[in-house]
């Protein structure tokens, strides 16, 4: 038996929570991957994971045995990459997940020069505003904004995003430019960016005299992807507060016109997000890094 094969066989599963996941990730075939972890549990003399037909999940013994085996794997590739890495370029498969808008505004027009730094690294994005497990669904790491909730997972924070409320010139021609915040509640229409996780609205943000503060108000219309929420603002349906940099075509064109500058929220928080549990590789290392190094500007719109 491979026992260091075995344990990333083994641990694979645990994070996946299915056989066929993990020898996909490790690029074994299933029955190769089986029979690993199979050993390995002959090895220890004890039942590792518990199999159902719907998920694999680690019995008491497999969690502990979980636990240890993954530092243990961690340290060995820390090792490797400590002595390896200063001597090659990095290559291979960067899984990535992020957001609509800013696949669409922010990072997609940055990557060719990323790609022109690190030819041998070959993208996989996933491009989605609902929330996505790292572990199960073997993403390198994963770009949103807003607080961060999982303590299982490492954040790096990337940047800050200015925030903008806007609408069409003809919407604002018909309802009335609002001269404050508190006017919103007075018959506007408001186009809300509905959370892909809850579908509530997230409430419109001002700062006011100071402090931020959430105008909670009926929505007129709702949508949980932000590349269609910022069209139902251009389509004229109401008042939009959103992404700078996701708006700027349209208010630099004048489709959507700003309104309540003085009243701009805060800026909203964005993080490249991690298992804490992986190794970081070379090309996920540089990967962040790079980001760190254009996202700031971008972000700003």
């Amino acid at each position: 038996m491979d026992q260091l094969m075995a344990m990333r066989a083994f641990t694979r599963v645990v994070e996946t929570g299915n056989f066929t996941r993990a020898a996909d990730s490790l690029n074994l075939p299933n029955a190769t991957l089986s029979k690993l972890v199979k050993s390995l549990e002959a090895h220890l003399g004890v039942r590792l994971l518990h199999r159902t037909t719907r998920r694999v999940v680690a019995t008491p013994e497999g969690q502990d045995y979980y636990e240890k085996a993954s530092r243990v794997l961690i340290d060995i590739e820390e090792i490797d990459t400590s002595f390896s890495a200063s001597q090659r370029r990095p290559k291979g498969y960067l899984r990535i997940d992020i957001g609509g808008s800013t696949a669409r505004e922010v990072l997609i027009p940055a990557l060719p020069d990323f790609l022109k730094r690190y030819p041998e690294i070959k993208i996989d994005l996933g491009v989605s505003d609902r929330p996505v497990d790292l572990i199960s669904g073997n993403v390198d790491c994963v770009i949103r904004g807003g607080p961060l909730n999982d303590s299982s997972l490492i954040a790096r924070h990337i940047g800050d995003a200015t925030m903008v409320t806007c609408a069409t010139p003809g919407y604002l021609k018909a309802a009335g430019v609002p001269a404050y915040p508190d006017e919103l509640r007075n018959g506007h229409k408001l186009v809300s960016y509905l959370s892909p996780l809850t579908g509530r609205a997230f409430p419109f943000r001002f700062i006011i005299e100071g402090e931020m503060r959430e105008l909670k108000t009926q929505h007129h219309i709702g949508v949980n992807e932000s590349n269609a929420h910022l069209a139902a603002a251009v389509a004229g349906m109401g008042i939009i507060q959103t992404f700078c940099y996701a708006a700027k075509d349209a208010l630099k064109d004048g489709t959507l016109v700003e309104i309540l500058q003085a009243w701009r929220p805060a800026s909203y928080p964005f993080h490249v997000v991690y298992p804490q549990n992986r190794h970081m590789t070379h090309r996920l290392r540089v990967f962040i890094d790079w980001l760190t190094e254009i996202f700031p500007t971008a972000l700003r719109g």
